[in-house]
């Protein structure tokens, strides 16, 4: 453990000797959090975004020279090569039998947005018996591992502000019926703010002001949790990468997997149709011969709305943040991280409103920016894979995020569209279910993951039925 004193002395070296500047009037709890947080952080790494991101103010634009729509595999349905696809679904689904594919879950975030105090994955969202976020990937992850005779191993990005709260709450239900063994929680890493001058921010006279390195630091901290080794023990070579917010989502879809196995691909990722040129998603494109995304924000207007001869958008592509990593890749990206090479992942400025102290130590909320926060995307990987594979999937079957209270994207929206999907299945499977225009059934409906968490898999057990349920209001299949 770094001596206190010696990490002190490199504080000051640094000129970042603000961070201790009421040591001496803190109790030894206190100081030990304050040290604790302060090892935490790479000075040298602290100095060199400031200079890149801060004092330059982040460089000059974006450059868009070369930038054209990524390629992508389309779905069947939009003329894709049906063949390719069953080809592929094969490789994946000998890949999971084989054992080589684990989830990952990025949950640092808590439910503020959603008027809900906890983390996130623990918040309930399905129709009929409100289970939380959590349980339905654990029942996903636990029927796909019946279905293909070996079980998955489930990482779990937490972030210091819930990772205690996750843990107990798997604990108290047990787990959803998991291994307890082959559920791995590690803490996402933090980057401490800075004000325009670089200076290290307090957020109090023994806190320093640190949050999440973004969802990129998931690659990170994979390497420093030991996850990446415990993979390599066990076999696991691919990674399927998720978000906590979008219950929809196919985390263990073996055409996914397959696409990514047979074009011995390091990143893969899924992409939807953009349903308008305003639609706030990342863009898939290709520069220079590399694969990248643009994020919403930076593509300019007219480019989002320009159309191709047949009226369709030319950048259509938009990230839903679902991904398959290599393994090897993910380490010799955290890596690259580690020693700040160019290879690493870049950081991205944000200028924020910091609650902090001033030098008498008292507390300042600013009524504007006053500093900086660093993170990384994860999405920013794509440029170093090699052979990089983006596939088509249909909105209706992997993405419907709950972010906001209400309105889009919020916890009403979800719910429907796991019902437009609940009652797409039985429809597909020759029960009578009415539906309205969008798709929306008139009953209230559930299907369990471990009854059916893919088309594939429901099929199955539907014909498994005997007698078959009359559909009526509260139809729950478990």
């Amino acid at each position: 453990m770094t001596n206190s004193t010696d990490l002190i002395a490199s504080f000051q070296r640094a000129g970042q000797g603000q961070v201790f500047a009421f040591y001496d009037q803190l109790g030894a709890d206190e100081r030990a959090r304050l040290l604790a947080e302060a090892a935490e952080i790479d000075l040298a790494e602290v100095e060199q975004l400031y200079r890149t991101l801060v004092a330059d103010k982040g460089a000059a634009g974006l450059d868009l020279a070369g930038l054209a729509p990524a390629p992508y595999e389309k779905r069947p349905e939009h003329g894709g090569d049906s063949a390719a696809w069953t080809r592929a679904k094969a490789a994946g689904e000998a890949a999971l039998r084989a054992g080589r594919v684990a989830a990952f879950t990025v949950a640092g975030g808590q439910g503020t947005r959603l008027g809900y105090d906890g983390p996130k994955g623990t918040f309930p969202i399905t129709p009929i018996h409100a289970k939380p976020l959590f349980q339905v990937f654990a029942e996903k992850i636990q029927a796909a591992g019946v279905r293909y005779g070996k079980p998955l191993h489930w990482f779990i990005m937490t972030s210091h502000a819930n990772h205690v709260a996750t843990e107990e709450f798997f604990a108290a239900h047990q787990f959803f019926g998991l291994e307890a063994a082959r559920v791995h929680f590690f803490r996402q890493g933090r980057m401490p703010a800075v004000d325009f001058a670089g200076r290290i921010l307090l957020e109090g006279k023994a806190a320093i002001a640190l949050s999440p390195d973004g969802h990129g630091g998931s690659l990170r901290a994979l390497e420093r949790s030991g996850a990446l080794d415990l993979m390599q023990r066990e076999g696991i070579d691919t990674l399927s990468y998720f978000q906590v917010d979008n219950p929809l989502v196919r985390c263990i879809d073996p055409a996914f997997i397959g696409w990514h196995v047979l074009r011995q691909s390091e990143m893969s990722s899924k992409l939807v149709l953009k349903a308008y040129a305003e639609e706030k998603v990342g863009h898939f494109c290709v520069q220079h011969g590399r694969t990248l995304v643009i994020e919403y924000s930076d593509l300019p207007m007219d480019l989002q709305r320009q159309q191709e001869p047949d009226g369709t958008l030319r950048y259509r592509g938009g990230s839903i943040a679902v991904h398959i990593l290599d393994r090897d890749f993910v380490r010799r990206m955290a890596r690259a991280a580690e020693a700040g090479g160019a290879a690493a992942l870049p950081f991205h400025r944000a200028d924020k409103k910091i609650p902090t102290v001033d030098a008498a130590g008292t507390e300042v909320k600013p009524a504007k920016a006053n500093g900086v926060k660093f993170e990384m995307f994860v999405f920013d990987a794509l440029p170093f894979a090699r052979n990089p594979v983006l596939i088509e999937t249909l909105r209706q079957d992997d993405f419907s995020p709950v972010k906001n209270g209400e309105g889009l994207d919020s916890p009403q929206t979800c719910r429907d569209d796991q019902r437009r999907q609940f009652a797409r299945w039985l429809r597909a499977n020759g029960a009578t279910v009415n539906v309205d225009a969008t798709g929306l059934p008139d009953i209230n409906v559930e299907v369990s993951p471990r009854f059916g968490y893919d088309e594939d898999s429901f099929a199955d057990a539907w014909k498994k039925l005997s007698p078959r349920p009359v559909i009526r209001d509260g139809l729950d299949l478990v």
